[in-house]
């Protein structure tokens, strides 16, 4: 039986993280005289955070037992005209399920923080912005409205600001702050002309009465041109999810995110910013649905970030960059499934892959706290037997990533390839090719990471930069001694063991409901006459036991496996082979590692160009036209007529009646011999 939630408990999920991110904030930093310590700032955050997550998890029982449903204005802002301008919850199972994500990532993260930014002098600081970063999704992914929804997205974007840069006397987390900052507002322009579209052709921001006239929106054009409004309005609101969701070209300030600290690289990557912009077009399916245009965009744009962000986790050395190309690579997924129409199976993964990826960060966490603050994988090896949970935690959130059966990754990552072999859209086959080539990709570089880390010989001891990493510029080392790695303590590997068994589990638990059950049924619409996926699939699926077993005999399996024996061969067997290989393909590497010349054309095309028309209309159109010719041209104009008319006035009687004289004589000649 269907019932309605509660407003004042469902305003209590955002509503906390916020009040402890605003008491630590305020009362634990200089700001307010640090009032309060470390000690009160993580239990008043970490409550905040507990208290969303448990509202989260019983609104979730509600909303999949007892069919619960919320969709009701809080607050109305303002009225212009006939358009409202609100703040109010949707609550059905596409939200349930994002606000239990995101408050059970976060809340891992709080717990791993105590351990990581234990002596780091930011340490209040670092926890009221991250409680800031839980309120802001929550609000975005609880709204109702497009308005609600463009407040969580650029709060969430102003707060990953804060954080990528939260070391801000670091040049290098300076330049990436500020290099996610822009790219994003790039993204975020295209995605508030969408929302512009929809308010000026629909007349409204609300989800539900936006979409009850999508089907007016399908008949009209874009004025003046032959396009239909439709495509125009779902295009650009999925270049918002590009900048957000960093597909390619708007993927370049990923990587970068990684000047942040290791938490950060979680909370950012795994379950919250970058899977907004998945959330959103999973949202907006009632729009996507009505334009194969956006929808064969949609694909290529997920099958190129997919393929080639996996080729340049390849070539990385950095531990914490590795997993952060992975991410980009398995977004690429995400977005070709709602290429696909398959938006369940797009945000099924969205899922999954928010815990297994929150492990491999933290694992990496816990990986360079044990170094010593040594990120490259080049100078680690035989870590297993020093770190014990981080070694097993980590081997479990690669064998999810990779899609081994049995495991979440599996069931999500299957389902997308065989979304996209369904699919008969003319990006489908390149999309297809892509996504499998992927498979292989993702199993080399994410066990070449494993078997450097973990197995081999001892190598940190050849580290020619020990000691001497860019944490330490930031007190971060925790006070670790010198003799070798060692285990984290309890608040790091606790929020691991939590995070690897949802990694292991979730997908063989939830994908019969959120595929094929009614989980979904009124939050993602499919028109099921066009776009036939999720039907397909539904036919081929006999529980995922059966799934699991009958992907055995599958290219995804063998693709995947040969990925893991080819890393083990070349890294731990035969070191010599990727040296070799390095040379022999030099130029395919120089090309890799100036990461296809993105960066580079971004710096001296795009930001060059337009600091050269910004030059251009200072000097030339600012102080030449209008201060020089318009402005100071003026006056002198008005000068140079007033010093010959001057002349003129000469004040002598003769001089006057001269001139009478000879304008008599001029009008005389006019009318006598030329105006017959």
């Amino acid at each position: 039986m269907s019932q309605t939630l509660n407003a004042s408990t469902l305003l209590a999920v955002p509503l906390a993280p916020l009040v402890g991110s605003a008491l630590a904030g305020i009362f634990g930093t200089q700001f307010g005289g640090n009032w309060i310590g470390r000690r009160l700032t993580h239990t008043l955050t970490i409550l905040g955070v507990l208290v969303a997550f448990i509202l989260s998890a019983s609104t979730l029982k509600s909303v999949a037992i007892d069919g619960a449903r919320f969709n009701e204005t809080l607050y109305t802002w303002m009225t212009v005209g006939g358009l409202k301008m609100e703040v109010g919850f949707m609550v059905d199972g596409l939200t349930a399920m994002m606000m239990c994500v995101v408050t059970f990532v976060s809340l891992m993260v709080h717990l791993y923080t105590i351990g990581y930014m234990e002596e780091d002098e930011g340490y209040n600081r670092f926890f009221a912005y991250i409680s800031l970063f839980t309120f802001s999704m929550l609000m975005l992914v609880m709204s109702n409205n497009m308005l609600q929804l463009f407040f969580g997205w650029e709060a969430v974007g102003l707060v990953s600001y804060l954080l990528i840069g939260f070391w801000f006397n670091k040049p290098t987390a300076i330049f990436a702050n500020m290099k996610a900052f822009l790219v994003n507002r790039v993204g975020d322009f295209g995605f508030i002309l969408g929302i512009g579209l929809i308010a000026a052709f629909a007349g409204t921001l609300n989800y539900t009465e936006a979409f009850a006239k999508a089907g007016d929106l399908a008949a009209l054009t874009l004025p003046g041109t032959s396009w239909m409004l439709v495509t125009v309005i779902c295009i650009c609101l999925f270049i918002g999810a590009m900048g957000k969701s960093a597909q390619f070209p708007l993927h370049v300030w990923l990587p970068d995110s990684m000047e942040g600290p290791t938490p950060i690289s979680a909370l950012i990557h795994a379950a919250t910013m970058v899977t907004a912009g998945i959330f959103m077009v999973a949202r907006m399916s009632p729009l996507f649905e009505l334009s194969e245009t956006a929808l064969n965009f949609i694909m290529t744009i997920g099958a190129i970030t997919a393929l080639f962000m996996g080729f340049l986790g390849i070539i990385q050395n950095d531990i914490k960059r590795v997993v952060a190309y992975s991410t980009l690579s398995q977004l690429g997924y995400m977005t070709v499934a709602l290429g696909a129409s398959a938006y369940s199976v797009a945000v099924f993964h969205l899922m999954t892959h928010a815990f297994f990826k929150a492990l491999l960060f933290l694992g990496a966490g816990s990986v360079i706290m044990g170094m010593h603050h040594n990120q490259d994988i080049r100078y680690m090896g035989g870590v297993r037997k020093y770190m014990p949970i981080t070694w097993i935690t980590s081997l479990l959130g690669s064998l999810a990533l990779i899609g081994t059966p049995f495991f979440s990754g599996f069931y999500s990552k299957d389902s997308i390839i065989e979304a996209v072999a369904e699919s008969h859209l003319p990006a489908a086959g390149f999309a297809h090719f892509a996504v499998l080539a992927g498979v292989f990709v993702t199993a080399f570089y994410s066990f070449r990471m494993y078997f450097l880390v973990f197995h081999g010989k001892e190598r940190y001891d050849q580290n020619p930069d020990a000691h001497h990493g860019h944490h330490d510029d930031h007190h971060d080392d925790h006070g670790h001694d010198d003799h070798g790695p060692h285990e984290s303590p309890w608040v790091v590997t606790v929020p691991l063991i939590l995070l690897a068994i949802p990694s292991v589990v979730i997908g063989y638990m939830t994908i019969d409901p959120m595929l094929f059950g009614e989980f979904f049924k009124d939050a993602i619409f499919v028109d099921g006459d066009k776009h036939h996926v999720m039907h397909e699939l539904a036919d081929a699926f006999h529980g995922p036991v059966a799934m699991a077993l009958h992907a055995v005999t599958t290219a995804p399996f063998w693709l995947a496996l040969a990925g893991v024996v080819v890393s083990w061969y070349m890294y731990l067997i035969n070191p010599a082979v990727p040296a070799a290989l390095g040379r022999a393909l030099r130029p395919l590497v120089v090309i890799l590692e100036n990461k296809y010349f993105m960066d580079w054309f971004n710096e001296n095309v795009l930001a060059r160009g337009a600091r050269a028309l910004g030059n251009g209309l200072w000097k030339v159109g600012d102080r030449t036209l209008i201060d020089g010719l318009l402005v100071n041209g003026s006056w002198k104009l008005v000068g140079m007529v007033s010093a010959w008319t001057r002349k003129l006035q000469s004040g002598y009687l003769y001089h006057y009646a001269l001139v009478m004289i000879l304008g008599i004589f001029l009008l005389m000649t006019y009318f006598v011999w030329l105006n017959k």
